[in-house]
């Protein structure tokens, strides 16, 4: 009898799943209700039945502040982005075939039919303002998100992006790309293996926010947490060799990485060995947070979100009976040897002849001054927990980011911001304008901020990867669900911080709202 009612129950999930629209394209179609402000912003959560996840805190807080943000557009905005990632990514729950007690949830980052280490960390991260306890029904999708990633990392530490697992069923995309990767992996496990060392921080960090919400100490006892951190340190170890070893020979490179690809940001220089780097105690990152290749591999704000959350999840790696004795110090040193690599590689002198954060360095003298929109940034440092945000050298490098001499920031009369080589000069990046209002306490910085990314979505009431600064009709990806979540969890933070900022009126110049 239970048998055949969970197969009824199965069968009609599939018939729902069937009548639901591609939110590929719904997200590119405007919806009614639209909003009653001046921008006019669609509505764009799909139909209840429809969504991929549903969270009790996540609704509770989209009704609470439905009554507290006094702008119609965004309201608006703030309730399709918040939960876009529980509506739209949630690709599928389950447990392990070999464990039926241990969660797993496969996470896509929206367009993409993959899961990335570092986007799903940063899709599920902004929900730890509505996570009180480990009984929260949003508390299972923080277990099976890094349960999923355990696995993955454990046998791929190297990979950024991978499939389906088999317990889910699905069948495996191809990502049609030509790859030549050292180490091999397995095309039916990996989607890309594009080794960025922000996967790692965004493992590591998802892990500190679970545990700072619910104090959950037994669930990093079972599972694969543990064996997840020890193929991170190995692998970490071995991305802190130098090019050169003391008698002048070549040490071969453990990871290497050419493709068949039209842009130079798609593949490894050097026959696919990279840049040649001296030892600084960081741990290269051959590719950028952007997926792009880096200039220089020790790119200092990855180094950052890396040592910080090495630091933080330590401690949790000290109160478990089963972890291996000194595993909690081998985690300290090497955040202790990244921050030392920092301090005395990557603060380089500007232009202006202030001293500030470089993007990237090699430790021979070779820097990249720069910032990128992705996080981790150097303007996300604060964010990160890195740096207190009234730090005099981040700010030093904050000034320097958000002017002219950062050759990937633009000015615009829609948008004014940050962008990225992935993309463009002049298409900025609404996150970093997100980011910008996080790592400030100048109300009307904050102020402007919000209002750019509001006037910038086309009327789709969605934040879109990139933005032309003068044409908010000309965009990059309209479904990108790290984006959205993180203009809610800005939200969220304003709230709890500082609510006046909702009351405020965002609409464009000489738009008054009509009230009855």
């Amino acid at each position: 009898m239970l048998a055949t009612r969970l197969v009824f129950v199965l069968a009609i999930g599939r018939l729902v799943s069937a009548a639901c629209p591609s939110y590929s394209s719904y997200s590119q179609q405007q919806h009614e209700p639209f909003s009653t402000g001046g921008h006019s912003l669609s509505y764009m959560r799909p139909s209840p039945e429809c969504r991929t996840f549903n969270s009790s805190g996540v609704e509770q807080a989209i009704t609470q502040l439905k009554d507290i943000i006094a702008d119609p557009d965004l309201f608006r905005l703030f309730e399709n982005t918040f939960p876009n990632t529980l509506d739209t990514a949630i690709k599928w729950r389950g447990t392990a075939n070999n464990n039926s007690d241990e969660e797993l949830c496969f996470v896509i980052t929206g367009d993409i039919d993959a899961m990335w280490i570092r986007d799903s960390s940063n899709q599920i991260a902004p929900y730890k303002s509505v996570l009180k306890n480990k009984t929260n029904d949003i508390a299972s999708v923080f277990r099976g998100t890094l349960n999923m990633q355990a696995r993955y990392l454990i046998q791929f530490p190297y990979c950024n992006a991978f499939q389906p697992p088999d317990e889910a069923g699905i069948r495996t995309g191809n990502n049609a790309g030509g790859y030549r990767v050292t180490p091999p992996y397995d095309g039916n496990v990996v989607f890309t293996c594009n080794f960025e060392l922000d996967d790692w921080g965004g493992f590591l960090q998802l892990s500190h926010d679970y545990y700072n919400k619910t104090q959950d100490l037994d669930f990093f006892s079972k599972y694969q947490w543990i064996y997840a951190v020890q193929s991170i340190l190995k692998a970490a170890g071995e991305m802190q060799q130098p090019t050169y070893g003391p008698d002048g020979e070549w040490l071969t490179p453990v990871y290497t990485f050419q493709s068949n690809t039209y842009s130079a940001a798609g593949t490894l220089g050097n026959n696919g060995f990279s840049s040649p780097v001296n030892y600084t105690g960081l741990v290269r990152s051959p590719f950028r947070p952007s997926d792009d290749s880096a200039i220089y591999d020790f790119g200092i704000a990855a180094n950052m979100m890396f040592a910080r959350y090495l630091e933080s999840t330590a401690l949790i790696m000290a109160k478990l009976p089963n972890a291996p004795k000194g595993l909690d110090d081998e985690m300290s040193g090497l955040a202790n040897d990244i921050r030392t690599g920092i301090e005395r590689w990557g603060i380089v002198k500007s232009p202006t002849g202030q001293k500030i954060y470089a993007y990237e360095v090699d430790g021979y003298g070779g820097r990249n001054l720069m910032d990128d929109a992705n996080i981790p940034s150097l303007l996300s440092a604060p964010f990160l927990g890195y740096v207190d945000k009234n730090d005099p050298l981040y700010l030093r490098t904050r000034d320097f980011v958000l002017s002219k001499m950062n050759p990937w920031y633009c000015k615009g009369s829609v948008i004014s911001g940050v962008g990225s080589p992935h993309i463009r000069p002049c298409a900025v990046w609404p996150m970093s304008l997100i980011m910008q209002a996080m790592t400030t306490d100048n109300y009307w910085e904050i102020f402007s901020a919000i209002k750019e990314v509001v006037a910038s979505t086309n009327g789709l009431g969605l934040i879109h990867e990139s933005v032309d600064s003068n044409d908010e009709t000309r965009w990059t990806r309209q479904w990108f669900t790290w984006a959205n979540g993180l203009f809610g969890q800005l939200v969220m933070e304003l709230w709890e911080e500082k609510p006046e900022i909702l009351t405020e009126k965002f609409q464009p110049f000489r738009y008054e709202i009509k009230t009855a």
